[in-house]
């Protein structure tokens, strides 16, 4: 049987915010059907060095492992969209460092997701989706050096890319501003679904999937 286990954070650990819905996990389980297993791992709150740990509860018998991570970092840096600037020059060498950083520790998780040897599938940060739309515009744009980053990384080890950013598209899609909603959690696990069913994983070709 395949075991498919997610990774990260409140993208995919969103049960607190859909209270009289269904996880996304629990409707990956419902699309995947009876030949499959499908376990979360993932943590609200978790930033990407975090997914390390939670890598080390992985299911002896999982067979494809799916990250979404980064969110929180970005969440983390929020900071930077207030803070004064006297050039554009400067705003760029600010998100410049932060995006260094970031890349870091997504690639040192990545290292030790590849080290326990099963096809993983990334996934983008999906846009957030704020009332304010300053706020909102500033959000998206900021978000940019954090996928790109990912993108990179999914392109580098030839892993598929499921883009978040083109499923989750809709103010439905979720609660909070930041959490899937049920019919966004929903999206996302039929994604997953259509990825991990079609997607060949022995060529090692990086493929981004909307």
């Amino acid at each position: 049987m395949n075991h498919v286990v997610l990774l990260g954070d409140s993208i995919f650990d969103n049960a607190a915010y859909v209270p009289e819905g269904a996880a996304v996990i629990l409707h990956l389980q419902a699309e995947l059907g009876k030949s499959w297993k499908a376990t979360s791992l993932a943590e609200d709150g978790s930033v990407t060095r975090e997914v390390v740990d939670q890598l080390e509860g992985l299911p002896d018998d999982a067979t494809h492992l799916v990250i979404s991570a980064g969110g929180n970092d970005a969440l983390q840096q929020a900071r930077v969209l207030y803070e004064g600037a006297e050039s554009v020059a400067g705003v760029l060498h600010r998100m410049s460092g932060i995006a260094e950083a970031f890349e870091r520790d997504y690639r040192h998780m990545l290292a030790a997701a590849i080290s326990h040897q099963r096809p993983t599938v990334l996934c983008t940060i999906y846009y957030p989706s704020f009332n304010e739309p300053g706020v909102q515009r500033a959000s998206v744009a900021a978000l940019t050096v954090f996928n790109d980053c990912i993108v990179r990384a999914a392109a580098g080890h030839g892993f598929p890319l499921l883009d978040l950013r083109f499923i989750c598209n809709d103010r439905r899609d979720y609660v909070h501003e930041i959490e899937p909603s049920d019919s966004g959690g929903l999206k996302i696990a039929r994604a997953i679904k259509r990825l991990l069913t079609t997607h060949d994983f022995r060529v090692g070709r990086a493929m981004i999937y909307v």
